[in-house]
């Protein structure tokens, strides 16, 4: 297995002259993201304000009769909706976009090629519903398993990892079998991978101070280091007999 020093090396040479496009995706996968969860999170601090002022001096019986005011009914539907909305948007536009990431990075480490935005797009949404299908069985599975207890699903988490990668690379394979793979690659590497991020808690709280900025280089730059794990990985468990 190579060294954390090592991935972050190839990352650092992939991303020479493309921080340009890298901090772009990265920005355009933010605005997105924060478009989305925008309505949402305003409806839920309103919600809970609401709350507050209802339970300030009333006692039980006045908290039930406040909430069935017509402001609390309408607010409390909002609510529903922009959770909904933010669930559907979630799982049909930014689970895609996120293995279009992931790819495009890939792509870039390995092909050289640094069409990060159009490959995020294109990598993530074609096949689409194949690709949605996929990152949506491997969220209810960590949340499945970690209702159980929260170790197993961190261990979860670390066993998919490479999901994203493999249902791009593998596309014959189906959803199930694209995660069961990565539970394979990730055999005896899941402590490799907690490593290699926890390496890079440092530049973690380095880009909280700078107000999250310093995300739009963390992002590029963790993200292809991840997807130079994921070659090692591979490498590594066809050498094994893993892979035809």
């Amino acid at each position: 297995m190579k060294t954390n020093t090592a991935f972050k090396e190839e990352a650092l040479s992939a991303l020479r002259g493309n921080w340009g496009k890298s901090i772009l995706i990265t920005l355009l996968y933010f605005l997105l993201a924060g478009s989305a969860m925008g309505p949402s999170m305003y409806t839920s601090i309103l919600m809970q304000d609401y709350m507050k002022d209802m339970a300030s001096g009333q006692n039980l019986t006045q908290m039930l009769s406040a909430m069935q005011d017509p402001d609390f009914l309408s607010l409390q539907t909002k609510a529903n909706a922009t959770g909904s909305g933010l669930t559907l948007f979630q799982t049909f536009i930014l689970f895609p976009l996120i293995l279009g990431m992931c790819n495009a990075f890939h792509k870039l480490l390995t092909e050289g090629d640094n069409n990060l935005v159009v490959n995020a797009f294109h990598l993530g949404f074609k096949p689409y519903f194949h690709k949605v299908w996929g990152m949506l069985l491997m969220f209810i599975l960590v949340i499945l398993w970690s209702s159980l207890f929260i170790i197993p699903g961190i261990i979860k988490i670390y066993s998919y990892a490479m999901t994203p990668y493999i249902l791009h690379e593998y596309p014959e394979l189906s959803a199930s079998e694209a995660i069961h793979r990565s539970r394979m690659m990730m055999r005896g590497h899941k402590f490799d991978l907690f490593w290699l991020q926890l390496s890079f808690i440092g530049w973690f709280f380095l880009c909280i101070f700078t107000a999250g900025i310093g995300f739009l280089w963390l992002c590029p730059y963790y993200q292809t280091a991840m997807a130079a794990f994921y070659e090692e990985v591979k490498s590594d468990y066809a050498i094994n007999g893993g892979l035809a």
